[in-house]
């Protein structure tokens, strides 16, 4: 079976809900357009807003810690950088993050929002250079459609593919067939990317997208189930260029 595109999302602010695209320009070396271009600060956080570099997420609001981001339902406008929140399908905060008082908007909610349960006042912010990614590189992620109905065999439900935060969901593959794409070069519409690691899960993957619950343990599914706890793989873009849903994806002999 042939392999195609089936879905691409980008997360412009790390820890929030996924935006749904029918493709992207992708340029070598680089993430997708936007994607975690905005990281949440906690009153622990060494990241240096002055003096900026790739710090590791545990410096940064997210879902594995911080599960309650997931009821929330945000839409980001890249022209206008305007950041729609709402909760329960209710506006409950908006800005413009590309701006001070914007970003000010966001971050009164998130501390009323989050109260007690992180250290200190949350702060949004943006570097340039920076993509606040789980890994220091700028590299995409890709998950097999396939994979995803294997785990549903094993926890006997529906796994909604946003719980694993991918920028490209991939039918046509078999089962676990991308654990040995490593190493490898893959073709996606006009793109060739460089294969680099498989991608180790975290309880981030527990969380409902849109509810914040934690009913599914799929991070001990894949560990009794598999005897692993990897999900999808990490790529990096080495020749840029258009990607759709629906482009058809290869692997290079």
């Amino acid at each position: 079976m042939a392999m195609t595109v089936s879905q691409i999302y980008r997360y412009p602010v790390k820890g929030l809900s996924a935006q749904a695209m029918t493709g992207a320009d992708l340029c070598a070396g680089c993430g997708l357009p936007e994607d975690r271009r905005f990281a949440i600060m906690h009153g622990a956080s060494t990241f240096n807003p002055n003096e900026p570099s790739w710090q590791p997420k545990t410096n940064f609001l997210g879902l594995a810690r911080n599960d309650r981001l997931g009821a929330l339902e945000t839409q980001y406008d890249p022209p206008t950088t305007m950041l729609t929140v709402r909760r329960g399908g209710r506006q409950v905060a908006r800005g413009q993050i590309g701006t001070l008082v914007g970003r000010g908007l966001i971050e009164q909610f998130l501390a009323a929002y989050l109260k007690s349960d992180i250290p200190g006042v949350p702060r949004l912010v943006e570097a340039a250079g920076v993509m606040f990614s789980d890994t220091p590189e700028k590299w995409v992620s890709i998950v097999s459609a396939a994979s995803l109905h294997d785990l549903e065999r094993v926890v006997k439900e529906p796994v909604n593919p946003l719980r694993l935060r991918p920028n490209f969901v991939i039918d046509g593959a078999a089962p676990w067939e991308e654990n040995h794409w490593v190493g490898r070069t893959l073709t996606m519409g006009r793109t060739r990317l460089a294969v680099t690691a498989l991608i180790e899960r975290c309880n981030a993957i527990n969380v409902e997208p849109g509810t914040g619950s934690q009913t599914l343990n799929l991070l001990l599914a894949l560990a009794r189930g598999f005897g692993h706890q990897h999900c999808g793989v990490y790529a990096q873009v080495i020749t840029g260029g258009a990607v759709a849903v629906g482009d058809a994806v290869a692997i290079e002999s």
